[in-house]
């Protein structure tokens, strides 16, 4: 008899490494304003700390499932966990913000790899009948890392220092290490020359992108530099939009565009990301900035984001079945859009059972919207695409936090907040109509797609 796969030893460690990954995404963020005091710097000048993290992630997601086919899943797992907590020492140790942003690079090397090299070893190591059941158990931290981190961020921050929320992933880093070298497979495959060209004219357009949104407010650039570093990024794009119609095994074939849904799906997780992804990083600072609250209970308001979130996902199956995913995308987008532009009525004296609806609706609404998309990107994709299409879209997704952060940050500049904390209050409120409304125009993107309603059992 095949035992139960909870009682698996790789699972739990897969399940280790994704709630690792998922706990840092999160709890960073209402631990910025009290970084900021210590280093010196504005709060509002802290999101390269969230975007070299998210940055590095999309730009080797595209690498890891070779890298763990050429040098085999244990190998490179081990690497991941290593760099994980080495970059987490280094973000402890790191005395001002481009020493800590640098940590949060190496840090996001080794989460890139934590996740999709798991689940492949997942998919090679667990009988077809119990992928289900293993892969619902592996992707259940994914669920509680957002839940508990922020809370968990703010309640280190106010008991001991920002440090600490680095230096809590030691020791689980260190299980996770001796873990792997005892039940992580070897799982060496044969491999196809990879294709180096295409990787290199990807991760440099999405880093010239991400580094030309936050150019004016990170990193101090003139607008000459920012115009350079953004057409630069969009030719690299080109470049590899390019090479891949003519090269024999492009990084990620052109196929994958002549599928409609996935080619719709993608674009619309693309742009409808970029206003979400600002938001775990907007609500935390304007909380604390702007309302006044502590580190502790900025990070409890978030929690209401999480359940609702999570209680979100039950209405999927139900909402497509009777009106189908376009009607349920296009409504839902718009709604997404407007949660996050009702943020600008939010104020100090907003009783507090208000501001939780709030919240609330906002985790609801925005976690219906990623499960409708990933749903639909993926669905038509077929054996031969699968493995690719589903990197590309794990790429997309980081790619989109990274710009939605770059976005809120300069919006942020641009409105003044940047300037002085005196001013933060109406800057927050003019950037979190934006995002709503770019947001909201994303709607056009899933106007695209067939009006047949689809069956339930396609939503995942």
């Amino acid at each position: 008899m095949t035992p139960p796969v909870t009682r698996q030893p790789l699972l739990w460690l897969v399940a280790l490494g994704v709630f690792m990954q998922m706990l840092d995404s999160t709890i960073v963020n209402t631990a910025l304003p009290a970084m900021a005091r210590d280093l010196g710097e504005s709060p509002l000048k802290m999101q390269s700390v969230v975007i070299a993290y998210a940055l590095t992630m999309a730009t080797l997601i595209p690498a890891s499932g070779w890298l763990a086919d050429r040098f085999g899943t244990r190998r490179i797992y081990f690497a991941a966990v290593v760099l994980f907590t080495l970059g987490s020492l280094l973000c402890a140790l790191a005395q001002s913000l481009t020493l800590l942003s640098a940590a949060r690079v190496v840090q996001g090397v080794g989460g890139a790899m934590l996740l999709p090299v798991g689940r492949l070893a997942v998919m090679r190591e667990v009988p077809r009948a119990q992928f289900l059941a293993a892969m619902s158990f592996v992707t259940i931290p994914g669920l509680i890392g957002p839940l508990v981190g922020p809370t968990l961020g703010g309640w280190l921050v106010e008991g001991a220092s920002w440090h600490w929320i680095f230096l809590i992933n030691l020791p689980v880093g260190v299980a996770a290490g001796i873990a792997t070298l005892r039940f992580m497979p070897v799982g060496r495959q044969p491999v196809a020359r990879f294709d180096l060209a295409g990787y290199a004219l990807l991760a440099f357009s999405m880093v010239a992108v991400s580094l030309a949104l936050d150019g004016v407010s990170g990193l101090g650039l003139r607008h000459a530099g920012v115009l350079m570093l953004f057409l630069a990024g969009m030719a690299a794009f080109v470049a590899y939009w390019l090479h891949a119609s003519r090269a024999a095994r492009p990084l990620f074939a052109l196929d994958l565009f002549g599928i409609h849904t996935y080619r719709v799906g993608l674009l619309g997780n693309l742009f409808s990301r970029i206003g979400s992804g600002s938001m775990p990083f907007l609500i935390p600072l304007f909380l604390q900035v702007s309302l006044g609250y502590g580190p502790l209970e900025a990070g409890m308001l978030m929690i209401p984001v999480a359940l609702a979130g999570m209680a979100s996902k039950q209405a999927v199956v139900p909402l497509v079945r009777e009106f189908g995913y376009r009607r349920v995308l296009l409504a839902n987008t718009f709604l997404v859009g407007l949660a996050m532009a009702s943020f600008a009525l939010m104020t100090a004296t907003q009783p507090l059972w208000l501001r939780v609806l709030q919240l609330a609706f906002f985790g609801m609404v925005n976690s219906l919207q990623f499960t409708a998309m990933n749903t639909i990107t993926l669905r038509d994709l077929d054996g031969s695409l699968a493995s690719s299409g589903n990197s590309l879209l794990s790429m997309v997704m980081m790619l989109s936090m990274s710009l939605g952060v770059a976005a809120a940050s300069g919006l942020l500049a641009a409105f003044g907040g940047g300037e002085r904390i005196g001013a933060a209050l109406p800057a927050f409120h003019y950037t979190f109509v934006c995002v709503g409304l770019i947001t909201s125009l994303s709607a056009a993107m899933f106007w695209q797609l067939g009006r047949e309603p689809r069956r339930a059992s396609e939503v995942e």
